[in-house]
């Protein structure tokens, strides 16, 4: 453990730029959601961009196309929290998904995981396609929970984070491997601040 927070220290260092400046506002965006603050979406807008161009270099495709998604969700996020402070209603509740609804999510999420890195293997030949497919599937799924404020992206984010992790950190990202340990941490936080708003609610 020790010689990985050398090696990611090490890294920080040698880093381009570009990494720093999208871990710091990922950074900024996971905070900023956790609180509910309508910040978090221009935050995440430049950083997945960055992203964007990072793991393309890095040939984790699965992980390039998750973050042109979010480019679009950053927008999408934005206008789904700020449309109702503009039209004067009530801001959007914190609520949560139905089970049936969680089968159908973790149903389709493996489904699609398994036909993406079965496809993606004619093409590429990177060890890590079904755990870069798999962690890219559940993002979105967990992304779209977020800009619908469902309490249960947190839970997702709880698994999908620490594979992250390990997934980044194997193709030499150790920044970026420290920061989805930090998300780790930051999804706890956001679960129990988003629970206390629920309990509000009920």
């Amino acid at each position: 453990m020790n010689e990985f927070f050398q090696q990611a220290l090490e890294q920080f260092a040698q880093q381009s730029p570009l990494e720093v400046i999208a871990v710091l506002l990922s950074i900024l965006y996971v905070v900023f959601a956790s609180r509910q603050n309508i910040l978090c979406w221009p935050c995440a807008l430049i950083s997945t961009i960055i992203y964007a161009y990072l793991f393309w270099e890095t040939t984790l495709i699965f992980h390039m196309m998750l973050n042109v998604y979010y480019v679009v969700m950053a927008v999408v996020g934005f206008v789904s929290w700020s449309s109702s402070k503009e039209s004067h209603a009530p801001s959007l509740p914190v609520s949560h998904l139905s089970l049936l609804s969680h089968l159908y999510i973790l149903s389709a999420g493996c489904l699609i995981t398994l036909l993406l890195s079965l496809l993606a293997s004619q093409w590429f030949t990177s060890e890590w396609v079904y755990l870069d497919a798999g962690t890219t599937v559940f993002s979105v799924f967990a992304t779209v929970m977020v800009a619908r404020k469902k309490i249960d992206n947190w839970y997702y984010w709880l698994a999908v984070n620490p594979l992250s992790a390990y997934l980044v950190y194997q193709n030499g990202l150790y920044p970026t491997s420290l920061l989805m340990i930090f998300y780790t941490l930051m999804s706890v936080y956001g679960l129990w601040q988003w629970r206390k708003d629920l309990i509000k609610g009920c």
